[in-house]
Order: C-alpha cells, then sequence, then structure tokens
C-alpha cells in the first residue's frame, strides 16, 4: 500500500517518521509532499522517505493520503489536488476543525478519514481520535488505525463532535499541561531552586503522578485523597485552588478549544 503524507511540518513529519516503521508499507519508502524547499533539502537528507515537491508525481499514485496542513490552507491545496484523484484512494485529515464533508466536497472523493492527533505522537506517547464516513470499509479504516498507532494510541469515535471535543482535550491538552509545569517551575526558582533542580523536581513530580494513575484504577479523587492529609501543605495547596476556582477555569479552558474547533469547521 502506496502511502503519502502532504505536509512535512510537525504534525505530518511525526506520523510520517512513524509510519514509515510499520511493516504494512512492506519496507517501501514513504511519499512525502512539502511546498518548502528548505523541508524539501532537509528530508532528502532522510534515507527512508520518497521526497517530492511535485503533487503530479506522487498524488495519483497513493492508496492513502494523509493531510497534514494548517486548516487555512486546506481550501487552496484541495483545488490543487483535486484533477488527481480517485475515487478508491483514501484521504486521513489531520487538520483541526475541517469537517469530513468539507473534504469530500473539495476533493469530489467519499472515502475520508478525520482525525485529531497530539504533539506528544513525536515521542510515540500520542492519542489520536478518528472516525470515518460510512464509504471507508472495516478492512480500510483497519489499516487508517494500524498506521496511526505507530505513533501511539489510536481511539475510534462515534462521529466528528467527538473530534472536536478531542481537540479540547487531547489535542489542545498538552498546552494546558506545559501551562501548569510553566508556574510550577516559576514557583520552584522563586523558592531558590536552580533552573536544573527545578526541571527534575516537576518533571519528575508529573512522571511520577500520571505512573501512579495508570498502574491503578484509582481515581485522582483518591489520589488526592491520599496525598493531601487534613491540615496539611497538600490541602492547604488543594483548598487555595478550590478558592480560586481552579478546575472551572481549567474546563473553561477545555470547552474554549472545542468551541474553536467546531467554529474553524464552519469557517472557509
Amino acid at each position: 500500500m502506496k502511502t503519502l503524507v502532504i505536509g512535512a511540518g510537525n504534525m505530518g513529519l511525526t506520523y510520517a517518521e512513524g509510519m514509515a516503521q510499520s511493516a504494512m508499507l512492506n519496507r517501501r519508502n514513504l511519499m512525502v509532499f512539502d511546498k518548502s524547499a528548505d523541508v524539501i533539502a532537509r528530508l532528502r537528507d532522510l534515507d527512508h522517505f520518497d521526497v517530492y515537491e511535485s503533487l503530479e508525481e506522487c498524488l495519483p499514485q497513493a492508496d492513502m493520503v494523509f493531510v497534514a496542513v494548517k486548516p487555512y490552507h486546506c481550501d487552496d491545496l484541495f483545488e490543487e489536488m483535486k484533477p488527481m484523484v480517485n475515487k478508491e484512494q483514501i484521504f486521513v485529515s489531520l487538520m483541526a476543525g475541517v469537517t469530513i464533508n468539507r473534504i469530500q466536497e473539495g476533493l469530489g472523493v467519499r472515502k475520508v478519514v478525520r482525525s485529531m492527533p497530539n504533539l506528544p505522537a513525536q515521542v510515540g506517547k500520542g492519542v489520536t481520535s478518528y472516525t470515518a464516513s460510512r464509504e471507508v470499509s472495516r478492512v480500510e479504516l483497519l489499516m487508517v488505525r494500524n498506521l496511526l498507532d505507530t505513533t501511539g494510541e489510536s481511539i475510534h469515535v462515534e462521529n466528528e463532535n467527538f473530534i472536536d471535543a478531542s481537540t479540547g482535550i487531547s489535542g489542545s491538552g498538552p498546552a494546558y499541561v506545559f501551562y501548569f509545569m510553566n508556574s510550577m517551575l516559576e514557583a520552584a526558582r522563586k523558592m531558590g531552586f536552580s533552573k536544573n533542580d527545578s526541571k527534575v523536581l516537576v518533571s519528575q513530580t508529573f512522571e511520577g503522578a500520571v505512573e501512579l494513575f495508570n498502574q491503578n484504577d484509582l481515581s485522582p479523587d483518591t489520589w488526592m485523597d491520599r496525598v493531601a492529609s487534613k491540615g496539611g501543605t497538600t490541602r492547604a495547596a488543594l483548598d487555595s485552588m478550590d478558592d480560586n476556582n481552579v478546575k472551572e477555569l481549567i474546563k473553561d479552558a477545555a470547552y474554549a478549544a472545542f468551541d474553536r474547533a467546531v467554529e474553524l469547521g464552519e469557517e472557509k
């Protein structure tokens, strides 16, 4: 199965790197297209991609096409692609907010998978939610999932509403974690820790907490109760967060990302 990735930015290149190792590609080089001359030059230094700067040379021969460009570029890209596509090709979108119907109409195709990846895919710890048009068969959807799984885990969701919701949770979520980490780093530095010691304290705390959560069936509330004793230091911190409505503010932030994903789908 010949696979093409259009757009070799952070996310496109991440998935290309993962998929290049997949047995599904039968050790064939993965095709990658990008319009940037600098990107093309860097990619040609690698030996596991077939790199193209012309869609005419690669798009017609692809069985599956991953589209990983910025959403505001999609309409112009679809117009360029449309004369070269065929109805048997499967198109997998990594673009936030771009609906299946918009892709189908823009390209004149029916087999479309819409997905929402996230940044930890760069280290093999990503999570990608995805859904598909009814024209995509179960076998084809399994092939898509196997390729998505090369960067972490994937979750099949019922409809596109969950893709937009995933944007607010997993897609944008790493930035929320970094925001929280940055606040803790600043607090550690203010308390007098060195830059390196601050990083170790914060990063190991996050990594350890996530590992505890993943290795047990306990809820976050239960873990908080285990850490926080009445009248203790942790309870003082949690009470401060509750007094400042931090939980609701985080929820509001997630919904802001969700709402923006919906808006992107409505913009032309």
